[in-house]
């Protein structure tokens, strides 16, 4: 980046201009005497921008909504080498300022834009030279507005407002009377922007436009439009309508726009007279798109373009039993659905990054979706860490205003199924070095007590799960032990053993005033009055808490009781693998998510066990913690995870439970691993790739004659370097436990 040269944020001097839901248009013209070989932009806006070079759109909604931390702000680094041409060239940017705060952003108070552009050894950065003006035909609609949790706001287009071709007008020309020299606001690292931070995850993937069909049902004088999507997605609607007088509003929606119990994200568009066509920017989503069109207009096409995090569903998943095929469809695209700036729990209610639901979309997601989404994880951990209070406290979601800490949430995030499970993935040291210190500083807010069981911290929220029957206090102290687990392995890692004794022997404490607590028949803090929770049984399995003589205990109990939420019933899941009882697993699941994944309306999970009443929380219908049996499939039924870090070492210690065959393959940072099984009562027999450079410790579970690549052995447990391998061996147990 050339340094001799101011890098100026800049605005307009109109009015108004750091109101909420304010949109701003910026052109400069630039003249080049040959075609550059290199032209690296670097774009700060506030809050979101759209890129045009020559009238060619170039970057589609970039930006990242507010912050890496509570002060500072996202800067984009954009390679435009291959659009620009000797002689005159166009640079026009459309700002959106969401000029609020939101559970997803926080609002620094102030409009503006920050380009700076190194183009050979020529630099071109926003100034006072630069022209802009509120576009005027961008308003926010009446009410219904938006619930307080999103810090977007309704956008309403008036085209009869417009500004014809303002992206490659002459600037002498009419279009561009209402521009004037921008307003020079600050420089790089000046408040309210403060630091800037490069972008870490990468420009949304375009789908392109895509056609669609709808059905227009006749009203009195306002007519319904529905369009059907393939699935719940993150679209832009495109609407070409004629309309013989112009003024006419046009309301658009999805199914989505009332949703979880509040309303949501919608637009409206007035029309002008003639033919146009006109495309929405603020991302909806949803199933169906709705539109109220006056009868007068007529409506030529209705179009979307879906975008969405840039990584692929790389993974691959196949079964025997239908149901869990359905299943894996639809947590697949509930996750998808759940991926942009952040992880968030909800794309309509809330856009809001809830650790809870990012340590099991991160599980899920290392098992689906190619390695492009760890840099969303590292994004996720940071923002966490970056947000940490002096007094060590760690809240979220992050970013935005939400202040409260989940005391259960949060150690969750910083132990083994959090942070330990992103590092033994990915390897990625150097943020492991940088979430410590802060796992470290807030596990010290925890104490025992007497009985060496956890100390309850209540924080702002003492929410356990969804749901009734929570025994609060061994919910806290199986995610304390768990996080415990978690930082001494972090611990040991960078060569803290005084850090990683202390962790133990805490846990230690942990495990005995936990198993203090259980009373011959179930795990039930002195205190607790109400129904056996099966949650913390689950934890006290998972954990290692419980040992093998209380499994069966613990089976009768969930065969009897249900109250965790979906949220929660991965562990359970998970815990019933543990405990050897993978068929009941599947069982149970399979009774506890039929009614969401047999739903012919819905493409994705809900956040409850039903809609409505039946829904917790708001009941949304798109919640991606729905699909942690995902990760226990991957992990226990194929049985294969990490030992290693980076998967330099992994195991594989197959489970089939139920299915009769089976197939599994996932990208990981050192290559595809597949797996795919057949499991009858007279034999089972596998085929696994092994990728180059990793080793696979393979466990068989039956004691009887095992065959690999045609070679007898004699043991159960043998070590595969990379290559193609198939495996026989006797009737596999249904019944062995995984290990944990």
């Amino acid at each position: 980046m050339e340094k001799n040269i101011p890098l100026y944020w800049i605005s307009t001097s109109e009015e108004k201009v750091n109101e909420p839901n304010t949109w701003i248009a910026f052109r400069k013209d630039i003249v080049l005497d040959k075609v550059p070989r290199q032209a690296i932009a670097s774009i700060a806006a506030d809050t979101k921008y759209w890129l045009w070079i020559n009238g060619e759109p170039v970057v589609f909604e970039g930006g990242l909504k507010r912050g890496p931390n509570p002060h500072d702000t996202y800067y984009d680094k954009v390679d435009l080498s291959a659009h620009f041409k000797k002689g005159e060239n166009k640079i026009a940017v459309l700002l959106w300022h969401f000029g609020k705060d939101g559970f997803s952003h926080v609002n620094s108070g102030s409009a503006g834009l920050l380009f700076h552009l190194d183009i050979g050894k020529t630099a071109i950065s926003s100034n006072k030279d630069w022209l802009c003006r509120i576009h005027p035909a961008y308003r926010t609609t009446g009410k219904p507005v938006p619930n307080y949790r999103l810090p977007e706001s309704n956008i309403r287009f008036d085209a009869q407002k417009d500004i014809p071709q303002w992206q490659t007008a002459p600037l002498n020309s009419h279009s561009m009377a209402g521009f004037k020299p921008a307003r020079e606001i600050g420089t790089w690292g000046d408040a309210p922007w403060n630091k800037l931070v490069e972008r870490p995850i990468p420009q949304w993937k375009d789908f392109g436009i895509k056609e669609t069909t709808f059905e227009r049902r006749s009203g009195n004088g306002t007519d319904t439009i529905i369009v059907t999507l393939p699935y719940n997605m993150q679209m832009t609607p495109v609407i070409t309508v004629n309309d013989p007088v112009g003024g006419q509003l046009i309301g658009i929606a999805t199914d989505h726009s009332y949703a979880g119990g509040t309303h949501n994200l919608r637009a409206e568009y007035i029309t002008r007279k003639g033919v146009q066509e006109y495309e929405s920017y603020g991302w909806l989503n949803g199933e169906k798109i709705l539109l109220t069109v006056p009868s007068i207009v007529e409506v030529s096409a209705i179009k979307y373009r879906q975008t969405g995090y840039d990584a692929t569903p790389e993974g691959a998943f196949e079964c025997s039993d239908d149901f869990y095929n359905r299943f894996w469809d639809k947590a697949l695209c509930t996750l998808y659905v759940n991926m942009r700036d952040n992880y968030f729990d909800c794309p309509d209610r809330e856009r809001a990054q809830w650790w809870g639901d990012v340590v099991l979309m991160m599980g899920q997601s290392f098992y689906t979706y190619s390695t492009a989404a760890h840099n969303l994880m590292a994004k996720a951990i940071r923002e966490l860490i970056g947000w940490q209070r002096e007094d060590g406290v760690l809240h979220a979601p992050i970013p935005g205003n939400y202040k409260q800490e989940l005391p259960g949430q949060i150690l969750a995030s910083i132990g083994y199924y959090g942070f330990w499970n992103y590092y033994i993935n990915t390897g990625d040291r150097r943020l492991l070095e940088e979430m410590y210190p802060a796992v470290k500083k807030y596990l010290s807010l925890w104490k025992t007590d007497e009985s060496g069981l956890t100390e309850l911290r209540k924080g702002g929220w003492f929410w356990g799960d969804w749901g009734s029957n929570k025994d609060m206090h061994l919910i806290m102290a199986g995610w304390h032990h768990i996080a415990l687990k978690g930082a001494a392995l972090m611990a040991e890692e960078l060569g803290y053993t005084e850090d990683a004794t202390l962790f133990r022997s805490t846990m230690e404490r942990v495990k005995e005033g936990y198993n203090k607590c259980w009373n011959g028949y179930a795990y039930r803090h002195p205190s607790y009055q109400e129904s056996t929770d099966d949650r913390v049984q689950a934890l006290a399995v998972i954990s290692g808490i419980a040992d093998e003589t209380k499994y069966k205990r613990i089976l009768n109990l969930f065969k009897t009781q249900f109250h965790a939420s979906p949220y929660m019933e991965k562990y359970v899941m998970e815990a019933l693998f543990v405990m050897g009882e993978g068929e009941y697993a599947l069982e149970r699941t399979k009774k506890r998510f039929e009614e969401m994944v047999n739903d012919p309306n819905h493409t994705t999970l809900y956040e409850g066990w039903g809609i409505g009443k039946k829904g917790f929380g708001g009941g949304t219908t798109n919640h991606a913690w729905s699909g942690g049996a995902q990760i226990v499939i991957s992990q226990h039924l194929f049985g294969i995870k990490p030992l290693e870090v980076g998967y330099k070492t992994f195991l594989i210690e197959p489970c089939p439970a139920s299915f009769t065959s089976g197939t599994l393959s996932f990208p990981t940072v050192r290559g595809t691993i597949s797996a795919s099984f057949k499991n009858n009562p007279e034999e089972f027999s596998m085929k696994l790739h092994i990728p180059k450079g990793t080793t696979a410790i393979v466990r068989l579970s039956e004691q009887g004659v095992i065959r690999i690549n045609g070679k007898q052995k004699k043991a159960t447990t043998f070590k595969l370097v990379a290559g193609k391998y198939t495996i026989y061996s006797a009737h596999l147990s249904t019944s062995a436990s995984s290990t944990n």
